[in-house]
């Protein structure tokens, strides 16, 4: 097994629009890694902040990440708002969707305006989903909606929901091809047990978990904070691990803090590519 963590600046997001090589396993894509906020705070003085606004590398998009494996492209969550430029027609097999939360499914309000396609949008079971897009779906598909540990086959992928802790129903995804796996968890205060017990039957070779908060002295809600989401590494034992959802005062904590292990744990960037292969 090997993995290729490949660092990418904002610039060069937009060259990897071609379909993964069938022999080269599974890509992922941070496509944004911020909280709701997103990094720069609108008029926030911070030290991340401020190197947000001044370095491009260091800014936040909504959380969000770019899965190809063969011919298949998904996108995980659809917070950005320019989802019609990233991605021309038929560039995309289809969108899973983490939850309906604003800043995770936003982008398709404006996609649904769409003609002349069809665009696949897996997830919970929410009947509430977000504004009217149920109501006025446009191109958008919701037909098919998701079961928990329920494993579905996209082409040479397997995906496999698992439930996460947050204030909404909200779905991780496993992502399993040729006997390796990647576990994609945002958002999320911990995890479920059967969640837990679930993801530690086999070895995950990548873990990208939510890491919103800079440590506190008050349990954290919703989101992990950096002790919390430490835990769950810890206790899943990944290949590697990824921090993702991150707002910008862990940005600025991690700038005077910064002691993690640099050969089991990354923190993610808008951009940053990591291939995992048999």
């Amino acid at each position: 097994m090997s993995m290729i963590h490949s660092p990418v600046g904002l610039a060069d997001q937009g060259l990897a629009q071609q379909p993964l090589e069938a022999e080269a396993g599974i890509k992922l894509t941070l496509m944004g890694t911020g909280n709701a906020a997103q990094v720069p705070v609108y008029n926030c003085p911070c030290q991340a902040c401020a190197r947000a606004r001044h370095v491009p590398r260091f800014r936040r998009g909504p959380c969000s990440a770019l899965i190809e494996s063969g011919t298949e492209r998904w996108l995980i969550d659809a917070g950005l708002t320019d989802l019609t430029e990233r991605f021309p027609p038929a560039s995309l097999s289809g969108i899973l969707l983490t939850h309906y939360h604003a800043d995770h499914a936003q982008g398709l309000l404006h996609l649904r305006w769409g003609t002349g396609m069809r665009i696949s949008v897996l997830g919970p079971p929410d009947p509430e989903g977000l504004a009217d897009l149920y109501k006025h779906p446009g191109i958008l598909d919701f037909s098919r909606t998701l079961e928990a540990f329920n494993t579905i086959t996209l082409g040479s992928l397997r995906v496999t929901p698992v439930r996460l802790s947050h204030s909404r129903l909200t779905f991780g995804y496993v992502l399993e091809r040729s006997g390796r796996r990647i576990a994609y968890l945002t958002d999320t205060v911990g995890l479920p047990q059967d969640t837990a017990e679930f993801l530690a039957r086999e070895t995950l070779d990548l873990l990208v978990l939510d890491c919103t908060h800079a440590p506190a002295t008050h349990a954290p809600r919703n989101h992990n904070d950096l002790p919390r989401a430490l835990e769950t590494i810890d206790m899943l034992q990944p290949r590697f691990a990824v921090l993702t959802h991150i707002s910008h005062e862990l940005d600025a904590y991690l700038m005077d803090n910064n002691n993690l292990d640099e050969a089991r744990i990354a923190v993610g960037y808008d951009g940053d590519v990591f291939s995992v292969a048999g």
